[in-house]
């Protein structure tokens, strides 16, 4: 009686190449949807840095844009029908 019974794990194949892939491109999508969903707080540290570039961005002065030589120059005014 105790040798009827068959207590070894069951025969499950190897998973194939796409398999594989679906199931680790799912565990990567899941964890950019939680990366969107859960919000990282910002150091001090990293808040300072980009706020200097800033200030010297506002001392530059804007450059003229000088008119480029292969385009026409725009007709002055439209002809009157």
């Amino acid at each position: 009686m105790a040798s009827d019974l068959d207590f070894s794990p069951p025969e499950v194949p190897e998973p194939t190449f796409l398999e594989n892939l679906l199931r680790y491109g799912l565990f990567l999508g899941l964890i950019c949807v939680l990366a969107i969903i859960i919000p990282v707080p910002k150091s001090h540290e990293a808040e300072a840095e980009p706020s200097e570039p800033r200030s010297a961005e506002v001392t530059r002065k804007p450059k003229a844009t000088a008119p480029s030589a292969n385009k026409r120059p725009k007709k002055e005014a439209k002809k009157k029908r």
